[in-house]
Order: structure tokens, then sequence, then C-alpha cells
């Protein structure tokens, strides 16, 4: 993240060890933390400024290390305070939290990221939308709140006075949020450089079941045309005419064997492909990193510290069908019920790096 002041990382290490073993941290460190973000400091500018070092090329860094400290630390992100209700302890644990996320990722990054240059070209960017104002580029990640994030955005750029009011075809067809790819090199460079980048993840095979039950168990005039005509005909023996014709009805198993197809009949859809192609995270270093399990807390308390309007909270009610029940770890489960072992291994194994990367546990004992 991009503080102001002069919040040392050094110091800000000090406090989440304060932290994890329950030391009071010392007030001048608390008030620091609880700053805002500061949209103009890098954070490599800030580390050269502090140490009088060259920070390294990104291709270059040695894996940091993570230690079992920050994994129990990300573990144990699962409050859900109001945004309001949130103590200056609160926030000191949520931001430790972020430190220990941020590090992970460069770790897997810095791991298993091909060496050689890494050039930013739009289509790394073409998922990110821009808010001028509070200086935010969030990356949409389907399943994992994106239509309420976009609702956030609209009213931070003052689009609306409240999230409730936006409907849903405002949010999905409305064009009124711009993409960070719409810029000539120089605005795409200059917002990279200075703005918060955000990015908010889910586990990946309840992010992957959402997106089934919501375009293929739901009537829809794309998905079951575009999608559910191709994989009937590819993967269901003596298919009816109507389901040839229509689209309708997709199975759970054979929309797994079109995602694990190399020769799928039609290509990937951004509603369940790996976060780590939707938003580039090796490459363009997320400030923020939040968890759809703890968004109320991870959503507010980024508003807080971007210093956005004290009434204006993350939005929690759904955005399509909302009398249906939210897909959870039991009904990701149910749905995965439906697959042999080694399906189940070949669909862990095809979202693995987003589970190194944000910290997920394996979701079956079974895999490997």
């Amino acid at each position: 993240m991009k503080f102001k002041g002069n919040s040392r990382p050094a110091l800000r290490k000090d406090l989440c060890t304060e932290h994890k073993e329950g030391v009071h941290s010392d007030p001048g460190l608390v008030q620091r933390s609880s700053s805002l973000i500061h949209p103009v400091q890098l954070p490599a500018t800030e580390l050269t400024r502090l140490s009088g070092k060259a920070a390294p090329h990104v291709g270059d860094l040695d894996p940091p290390r993570v230690t079992k400290r920050h994994r129990k630390l990300l573990l144990k992100n699962t409050g859900h305070a109001a945004r309001g209700d949130t103590t200056r302890s609160s926030w000191d644990r949520l931001l430790c939290i972020q430190e220990a996320r941020k590090l992970l990722v460069k770790e897997v990054c810095a791991r298993y990221r091909s060496r050689g240059p890494h050039i930013v070209m739009p289509k790394h960017v073409s998922r990110i939308f821009v808010e001028d104002k509070h200086k935010l580029l969030y990356c949409e990640v389907p399943k994992a709140g994106c239509s309420n994030w976009k609702r956030v955005l609209m009213v931070l750029e003052g689009l609306a006075s409240s999230t409730q009011e936006i409907q849903h075809d405002a949010v999905h067809y409305g064009n009124h949020l711009r993409r960070l790819d719409s810029f000539d090199r120089q605005g795409i460079t200059h917002r990279l450089e200075t703005y918060t980048k955000v990015l908010f993840v889910r586990e990946p095979l309840e992010r992957l079941v959402s997106a089934f039950r919501d375009k293929f168990e739901n009537p829809n005039t794309y998905y079951h045309p575009v999608f559910g005509r191709p994989i009937i005909s590819r993967y269901r023996v003596n298919a009816s005419q109507a389901a040839l014709r229509t689209g309708a009805g997709v199975t759970f198993k054979e929309f797994v064997q079109y995602l694990l197809d190399v020769h799928r009949p039609v290509g990937m859809d951004i509603h369940w492909e790996p976060v780590g192609h939707l938003c580039s995270p090796c490459l363009l270093d997320f400030d923020f990193i939040g968890k759809f399990e703890t968004m109320q807390e991870d959503a507010n308390f980024l508003l807080h510290r971007t210093g956005a309007p004290h009434n204006l909270t993350f939005p929690s009610f759904k955005d399509r069908n909302p009398q249906a029940e939210r897909t959870s770890t039991h009904i990701t489960q149910q749905y995965f019920a439906q697959l042999d072992a080694s399906e189940r291994q070949r669909v862990y194994d095809f979202y693995y790096m987003d589970y190194l990367m944000f910290n997920y546990s394996k979701p079956f004992k079974d895999l490997h």
C-alpha cells in the first residue's frame, strides 16, 4: 500500500510483530499506521528514499521470506467488523495482514515467474477499472464481489449518491467507469505508478462453482448459446435436439470437461479464468489484496485508508438472484462430489497458482 508519512518498513514490521505477540503497540506507530494511503509515493521509491539503496528489479528479486507467523496471521483474518466500529487495534491487525499477503505474492512470483523483461502491455490492464478522484485502480475478478465494487467506484467517482440506487444493468452495461487500457501509454504508466492498485480474490473452486451456478443454472441469453451449445455438443453423448439448440442444462461435470480440455470448443471466460491470468499480480505488484471471505472488513478498511466518505460502506446485497443461497464451502463440496478424484485433482491443478499466491488451503484431502 502507498502510505503517507514516515512509517518505515522496519517500523511496520515491528508493529506487526508486537501485535502478533499481544504486546500493546506504541501510540505513535498506531497513529502513523492509520493515516491515509498516499496516492503518489511508490513502494519501491519509498524504500529507496529511506534506505539510500537502489530498489532491485522485480525480475531479479530473491524470494522473500514468508514465515509461519505470516501464514498464521493471514489465516486469522476472519472478522467482519463494520467500518465505523473498527478500532485502532483492528486497523493494525489488518495492516499487518496486508503486509503478509503482499509478501506471500512476492515470494510465489519470485519463485515461479520466468526471468527476463516484463513489460506491462494494455492486455495486462484490460480488467482494471480507474477511479481518479481517490486514485484507485481496481482489478475486476468476477464472482469475487466485483459488481458491488463497481458500485462503490461509481459512488466515489460521483456518478451516484449511494450504492443501493445503482441497478445491475448500470453496473455491467452502462460503461460509466473507464478501464485502464483506454488511456494512452503515458496515462497507463502514470496511474500504475501513482494510484493504489486493488485486488480482491476468492477461494478458487468456490468461485468456479459460483460462476457455474450463475451462468448455467439460471436463464441466460449469452452463456447458454455461446458456451452451453458447444459444451453439450462436444461432451454429451446422445444429446437431444432441444439441448443442442438452446444450450440449456449443462451439467457441472460437462462444464469441468470443457474447462480442462486443452482443445476447448469455445474459449476461456473471465468468470472462471484464474486470477493470475486476469490481473497479472506478478507484473503489477498490487498495493492492497482483499478476500471475498472477509469482504466487509477488508473493503471497509481500504475505504477508510483511501479517505472515502465516512458514510460509504461496502454493500452486502447480492447482485443477481438474491433469493438463491450464496455459494459456500458446503455447496462447493456438493458439486465436486459429482467428479471423480482425478477430475478434482486436475481442477485444483488448474487453479494451483491462485491457491499458492493467495494462501488458500487444499479444498479436499485426497489432493496432492
